[in-house]
């Protein structure tokens, strides 16, 4: 009797632990995460992301990307070659040569190739790989929408122009001058609605540990140019829930935080179907640079009549993928700073960002910010020069406001015709305080 009990015993063990194994089993490419498959995304997301296919408010078919498929520019990745062991971080956090212990004028490709995650510096080593990668892909002139989304509809729009130069990290022949030692220089002007029309903002961020961003803004209602502080970066843009420290996933100076990696983990994250395939389409513009085209296609949730989840849902083209992340957690120096910690999810090998998760200084959880991922594609210039691009014809950038029930989507073009220009040579004077003005209202 006691040998029957203890087969029984275990037999419903083996069950149940068959059963616990389906329930977590892996979705399979060209499946759908929904409200009826969610569970077998458990621990694969962020539980506020996962949430939103609990509840049928987001729903996306299962790609294939599998950590050996990615599209590595030869120079970038000749760089990273050769950057491996040459440099470190000071104690505050900045790149610098092993061999000088001083900060390099330029680098190109990841300073770091190999992450230790026992290294006390590595979190702030994978952000500077998350960097290089974003600034590798060089210049931008975008014409693209922030839209304020309620959960069930588009409740207002502002159009903007928005320019981005960098100085470190692009390939050889698009480096600029920089006596003043720039990272970058953003230039940012609303063109609607009416309200913002000629609102403008201007940032220049140094190489140079120890100096701050400088700020200035245009209003149009003052008719003058006057400095902002950079702690206001972390503060909605235009009243939004995404901030200028978002940037494309994120953008604060990292020597304003510390940095630890916090865990690996896999997770799903989102990308683009075509993209994935290998398919873009851009054009070249003389003297413009590359041109993004776009399908019309509903992007958002919001633009499809007929959707039923969230408004602000990733639609269209948009696909999860499995991808291991590095999870790096940064703490803002500033007491100021509107965010007390700063949780981000790095691919370990692409190292491009997942998720962005931000919460209070009382620890409680905030905004979620999500993004695209892509691989990387060829482009051939009239020239025959090859240009490796973002290579991707949708965008989804969205920061939602958990505490508010809202979302701020934004890197759409304001219209299928709109101008996303990548690689493009900028005057300097563009980024100068005294055109400021000129570029507003």
């Amino acid at each position: 009797m006691m040998r029957e009990l203890v087969l029984l015993v275990a037999a419903a063990m083996i069950s149940t632990a068959l059963m616990g194994s389906v329930a977590r089993a892996d979705l399979s490419p060209g499946e759908t995460l929904d409200a009826s498959t969610y569970q077998k995304a458990d621990g694969l997301l962020p539980p506020e992301i996962l949430r939103h296919y609990k509840d049928g408010e987001y729903i996306n078919k299962i790609a294939e990307w599998p950590a050996s498929r990615y599209n590595w520019p030869p120079d970038f990745k000749a760089a990273t070659k050769a950057n491996e062991g040459k440099f470190t971080v000071s104690p505050v956090g900045t790149v610098i040569d092993k061999s000088t212990g001083k900060q390099p004028e330029y680098i190109m490709g990841h300073p770091f190739p190999t992450i230790d995650p026992k290294d006390p510096d590595a979190g702030v080593k994978i952000l500077w790989n998350f960097f290089y990668r974003t600034w590798y892909f060089g210049n931008l002139h975008a014409e693209s929408q922030v839209n304020w989304v309620s959960p069930t509809a588009l409740e207002r729009r502002s159009d903007q122009d928005v320019y981005f130069a960098y100085y470190d990290g692009v390939p050889d022949d698009e480096k600029n001058p920089n006596p003043q030692n720039f990272l970058s220089q953003a230039l940012t002007v609303a063109k609607t609605p009416a309200d913002l029309n000629g609102t403008a903002s201007l940032t220049w961020r140094y190489r140079d540990a120890d100096k701050h961003d400088s700020v200035w803004a245009f209003v149009p209602a003052l008719r003058r140019v006057r400095a902002v502080s950079p702690a206001n970066r972390s503060d909605g843009f235009l009243g939004s829930d995404m901030s200028q420290d978002d940037g494309p996933f994120f953008d604060g100076k990292a020597e304003d935080f510390e940095w630890k990696l916090k865990g690996e983990t896999d997770q799903y994250r989102l990308a683009e179907s075509t993209n994935l395939a290998g398919k873009a389409e851009s054009r070249w513009v003389d003297g413009k640079g590359w041109d993004t085209v776009w399908p019309d296609l509903p992007f958002v949730g919001y633009m499809d009549p007929n959707w039923k989840g969230v408004a602000w849902a990733p639609t269209a083209n948009a696909v999860l993928a499995k991808r291991h992340a590095y999870v790096v957690e940064g703490t803002p120096k500033d007491k100021y700073y509107l965010f007390g910690k700063i949780e981000l999810f790095i691919d370990s090998i692409t190292f491009q960002g997942f998720w962005n998760r931000k919460f209070s200084w009382k620890g409680e959880l905030l905004n979620t910010l999500q993004v695209m991922g892509w691989d990387p594609l060829p482009f051939t210039r009239p020239s025959g020069k090859v240009d490796y691009n973002q290579g991707s014809n949708q965008a989804f950038q969205t920061a939602e406001n958990l505490k508010l029930n809202r979302a701020t989507v934004a890197g759409i073009k304001s219209s299928p015709t709109a101008g996303f220009y990548g690689r493009m040579k900028f005057n300097p004077s563009l980024f100068d305080v005294d055109a400021l003005a000129r570029s507003g209202k």
